[in-house]
């Protein structure tokens, strides 16, 4: 008899659970995932991968369980060095008090670098892949990704004020055009527009996003409806909802990332399944900011394509993706009274597929399918808060702290092994970290 040669491969990682995402709700025993060249190249037993493969690296997990890298769709990453600067407050004195006057005199190339150098670290260590990106000076930004392996779409701001990135609006559009060029053809990083919210950019501005968004086939990630106070005060100024507004211009289509949706009506949920709007659920930014209560459920049930956003980390105040998963399920259960709601497996997808889904990047990550780029994590379920074990899922969406994520791969590099971050200098991030502390704690206090 013949043998067939195993195929030489970069990568194998042999779990003891592999949830794919898609299809769903599936939980896999004892497979493995071959990856070669940054690609997954098949998911099958561990017995038929050791045969048909011959992997230059093996990761032998046999006390966790694999899942697609989180996608956090909606952050504010630089923002990480403003964690706890100003709490307890209602959003727009949080806003116009403290956090825009102290970025005022700190945001530039330095303070912008040395935020997503910070967050990266801190979002690998919780297993996550890949971030929606919303600030200014997107050029650092996206370098600065690129630089350190991780996976983003990065943000074009467009707002109607000057700031340290843009002075008019021609300037912000220009800008923007240069950024999105830079960035073509990237394995790594995207780009989207990020007009800041209906209540800060105009309708011409809106309708120039929504021509180039429609020319250079990119996505529009917005801030809509997040307080009860915003809508009020756009049916005051113009007698329309902003979300009606919106649909005025334009905006409300397939390329629509809506984030928070805290102030919904029946017909505008439709609207927004009818339109292919992808909603951003960011619960414990809305919690702490008493924003509001986005209708998850009510979204999921209409069909809407419902992702997660931790939102920055002066706001939240960390960006840990299973904490948010495990807030998003609970509050959509109080908020549709329904046990059922948002169950575990959807909040699973949610945390995953469906943010890759609202980030145009479906068809490269977000599940675990060969074909798709590598970026999986690695989760301990051995630990004694996460025992006895009945259901993956529900571990998953309801006890597993991010202290559990082991091992991360991005585009097939590990990025974290054993819980060390690989190629990352944390005393060098943590230095930094502290000079800043020092710097804005001053400016705050004045």
């Amino acid at each position: 008899m013949s043998q067939t040669t195993p195929q030489s491969i970069d990568l194998l990682i042999e779990a003891r659970w592999v949830v794919p995402v898609e299809p769903h709700g599936v939980v896999l025993e004892h497979h493995a995932v071959a990856v070669d060249k940054g690609v997954i190249v098949a998911l099958l037993p561990i017995n038929d991968a050791r045969t048909a493969y011959a992997p230059r690296e093996r990761a032998e997990l046999g006390e966790h369980v694999l899942i697609p890298g989180l996608v956090n769709t909606h952050t504010h990453n630089p923002m990480t060095l403003l964690r706890g600067l100003a709490d307890d407050l209602p959003l727009m004195v949080w806003l116009q008090k403290h956090i825009w006057p102290v970025e005022g005199q700190v945001i530039g190339h330095e303070f912008v670098r040395d935020g997503v150098e910070l967050a990266v670290a801190e979002m690998i260590r919780g297993g996550t892949t890949c971030a929606n990106e919303n600030y200014f000076f997107p050029d650092v930004i996206g370098a600065t990704y690129k630089r350190m392996g991780f996976r983003a779409v990065v943000g074009l701001p467009v707002i109607e004020f000057p700031t340290a990135w843009a002075k008019t609006q021609d300037e912000y559009f220009d800008r923007a055009i240069e950024v999105h060029d830079s960035f073509l053809g990237d394995a790594l990083i995207g780009t989207s527009f990020a007009p800041h919210a209906p209540y800060t950019v105009s309708d011409e501005s809106f309708e120039r996003i929504r021509v180039l968004s429609d020319q250079l086939d990119i996505q529009v990630h917005l801030h809509t409806h997040e307080t009860a106070h915003e809508v009020e005060e756009e049916k005051a100024k113009s007698g329309l909802r902003p979300f009606q507004r919106l649909q005025k211009l334009g905006i409300v289509n397939d390329r629509l990332i809506a984030v928070h949706m805290t102030q919904m009506t029946d017909a505008e949920i439709a609207a927004c399944a009818e339109a292919g709007v992808s909603v951003v659920h960011c619960p414990e930014s809305n919690l702490k900011l008493a924003s509001g209560f986005c209708p998850a459920e009510k979204l999921r049930q209409a069909g809407v394509n419902v992702a997660i956003g931790t939102d920055g980390c002066a706001s939240n105040n960390d960006l840990d993706m299973f904490g948010e998963m495990r807030t998003a399920a609970l509050l959509a259960k109080a908020v549709a009274n329904d046990a059922a709601a948002f169950d575990a497996a959807y909040a699973l997808r949610a945390a995953t597929l469906n943010g890759a889904r609202a980030m145009g990047l479906d068809d490269r990550i977000g599940s675990i399918e060969a074909g798709k780029q590598a970026d999986v994590a690695a989760i301990r379920l051995s630990d004694l808060e996460t025992q006895p074990l009945f259901h993956i899922a529900s571990q998953l969406a309801y006890a597993t702290g991010r202290h559990q994520v082991t091992d991360v791969w991005i585009h097939g590099v590990r990025k974290l092994a054993g819980r060390v971050l690989t190629d990352i200098d944390t005393d060098a991030v943590l230095a930094k970290t502290h000079a800043w502390r020092e710097r804005i704690a001053a400016i705050d206090a004045g």
